[in-house]
């Protein structure tokens, strides 16, 4: 898995050059600072530093970095482009990933949620409904989450990265309405994992464009060159897994249901 501090080669977004720290992020589980790359016209990214990684019980410690540009490695071979720009450089701090930040960190958050809760037994139009459940105050809601195709698509990358942590804040659409998955350090464990807020086509046969994107990635992951870089970057069981899983849902050609024993939906969700 990777240690080095050599940037990864994976594609558009040339994430090089100086780091200038601009400040930390306040509520981020792990070290993560928001820096600006001084020779891309002011283009902000967001960095994880290795050394600020909290031990897991559930994922080897030093991973979380590779786990994040992994995700984006593996969403552009299948062709989902989901997951923004991300590599693993070495920055101030050390080496760790670096994210493309979307959208103007230093604007309001805009009002376009992805997820969302709204009062219990209540759907809007347009969206689908996934679990209902309670505030801190003792008000009954229902999590839903947009009925649009890219939503669903991330819904498959995710059950491909086996994503233990997909908030609703982890899904975010940048000033053209272009959705992004953000977040993927806790990805690609070799056991079921995947706990989501993107539930609500459980069950259901795959969109053809999905399992087109499946096919791509499968064939992807037979060639020498990607295997090499997947393993510069997980423990080689966690790639093994990524494999099994893509041919998993290629064979069902649904999406999958919540695994026994481990919780679906994180809480709070948002």
């Amino acid at each position: 898995m990777a240690t080095s501090a050599e940037p990864t080669l994976l594609g558009p977004g040339d994430l090089s050059g100086p780091v200038e720290v601009v400040g930390r992020v306040a509520d981020s589980s792990n070290l993560a600072v928001l820096a600006r790359l001084v020779e891309h016209d002011g283009a902000h990214v967001i960095y994880k530093p290795v050394r600020g990684e909290r031990p897991l019980w559930d994922f080897p410690d030093g991973t979380l970095a590779g786990r994040e540009v992994a995700a984006y490695l593996t969403s552009r071979l299948g062709g989902w482009d989901l997951v923004p720009p991300t590599v693993l450089r070495d920055g101030p701090l050390g080496p760790g990933s670096m994210q493309l930040w979307i959208g103007d960190p230093f604007a309001p958050v805009a009002d376009d949620r992805v997820v969302d809760l709204v009062p219990a037994r209540r759907i809007p139009r347009g969206w689908v409904g996934v679990v209902d459940g309670e505030t801190p105050h003792g008000a009954s809601v229902r999590l839903v989450h947009q009925e649009l195709a890219d939503v669903r698509s991330l819904a498959v990358l995710d059950a491909v990265l086996n994503n233990s942590d997909r908030k609703g804040s982890h899904c975010l659409r940048d000033d053209t309405g272009r959705l992004w998955g953000i977040d993927h350090g806790v990805c690609f464990s070799p056991t079921p994992k995947l706990r989501t807020v993107l539930w609500g086509w459980a069950g259901e046969p795959l969109p053809d464009a999905d399992r087109a994107r499946l096919s791509r990635l499968s064939d992807e992951l037979g060639r020498a060159r990607v295997r090499t870089e997947l393993e510069r970057l997980l423990p080689e069981a966690d790639v093994a897994a990524l494999e099994a899983r893509v041919h998993r849902l290629l064979q069902s050609g649904r999406h999958p249901l919540p695994s026994p024993g481990w919780p679906p939906v994180p809480w709070p969700p948002l």
